[in-house]
């Protein structure tokens, strides 16, 4: 019996490969204790999915467990040994405002409990992919000193520039750069997978992912910031644009297209590799874009105030270069554009207010 095993299980990404696997074979079995629930509230807790996935995934097994807990995750590693195939790592921290609040919580939860799984699986299924969640803020804020051009609704980087037509690749710099405490957990994480991987020649991955969303997203303020503007529209909250006018650029990947990303890495897994995902030239946006596509997709008014002060850190323009996982994995082929992400986005906000 091969199994793989999805941390964060019961959230946006874990819940999205959860189902890729699962139909590719494996034997999933899920860890995640909630978490989102006690960091963003009732409204964003992730016990409607684990439901959902006990119900329609076919032998599906869920462990409500802490990732930092080292003697669970070990012995739950253990229990299944080499049978363990693949393992995806997407439980986290996400927010970085949240960071500020308890910075021994975020890193614990981000560096540590990624040591905690990181070891188990060595120990007892080396031979297992695993893919880790990481994060575009492991960059900091180094995007914000290339050369952008102030436009009326959006910064954008010039064509000309290396990283202008496809966007900005592996070899951007972490160094020297503000990180905010959410930034620098991913960070330590990001370089233990890929230390793991060279070190103990295991077969591991970092995608290091920006805005990814999805119909599955419980969005709140301090993290999924389409979510969060879907839901304003619809519950006729206020939607705050944290400085830069509203200007800065996303690129957006749906959850599905990437859970299908990291299928194909776990199918051929490069050890220790590093790639920039999402949704690259073709599907990116500014949060003031967004507000207008929002309010065409709902028929809502988003209401928005602007508030001078940035997010830590923020990054004014990210579009991720795709290439590289391209490169490896050429029949990987997003499904979704902007605006049906966002049209998935709404049905995931309607489905949850009617208790779907």
């Amino acid at each position: 019996m091969a199994i793989a095993i999805v941390t964060g299980a019961s959230g946006l990404v874990g819940a999205e490969t959860v189902r890729v696997l699962a139909d590719k074979g494996l034997e999933v079995v899920g860890i995640d204790n909630n978490m989102r629930r006690e960091l963003f509230g009732d409204a964003a807790g992730t016990g409607f999915m684990r439901t959902r996935l006990e119900q329609e995934v076919p032998g599906y097994i869920h462990h409500a467990i802490d990732i930092r807990d080292r003697e669970a995750i070990t012995g739950l590693i253990r229990r299944y040994g080499t049978m363990v195939e693949a393992v995806v790592h997407a439980a986290a921290q996400p927010s970085l405002h949240w960071s500020a609040r308890d910075p021994f919580a975020d890193f614990t939860i981000n560096a540590t409990g990624t040591l905690v799984l990181l070891d188990a699986v060595r120990r007892f299924c080396p031979e297992a992919a695993f893919a880790y969640l990481s994060s575009t803020k492991v960059y900091g804020d180094h995007p914000n000193r290339l050369p952008l051009a102030e436009e009326d609704s959006r910064f954008e980087l010039p064509l000309d520039h290396p990283w202008g037509e496809y966007g900005i690749d592996e070899t951007m710099p972490v160094d020297h750069a503000s990180h905010n405490l959410f930034g620098t957990s991913k960070l330590s994480a990001d370089l233990l997978v890929q230390e793991y991987g060279r070190h103990f020649g295991m077969p591991t991955g970092c995608f290091r992912a920006g805005a990814v969303t999805g119909g599955g997203h419980a969005g709140a303020e301090m993290h999924g910031f389409l979510a969060w503007m879907v839901r304003c529209a619809v519950e006729g909250r206020q939607f705050t644009l944290f400085g830069h006018s509203g200007k800065q650029v996303r690129d957006v990947l749906h959850a599905n297209d990437l859970a299908n990303a990291l299928g194909a890495f776990i199918e051929a897994p490069e050890p220790g590799a590093v790639y920039n995902i999402g949704g690259g030239r073709e599907v990116n946006i500014s949060l003031l874009e967004a507000v207008r596509a929002v309010e065409d997709m709902t028929g809502e008014i988003v209401h928005t105030r602007i508030s001078e002060t940035p997010r830590p850190a923020d990054q004014m323009w990210w579009i991720s270069d795709t290439r590289s996982f391209l490169e490896a994995y050429p029949h990987w082929v997003p499904a979704f554009d902007m605006e049906s992400i966002i049209a998935d986005v709404y049905d995931g906000v309607l489905a949850r207010q009617h208790g779907g």
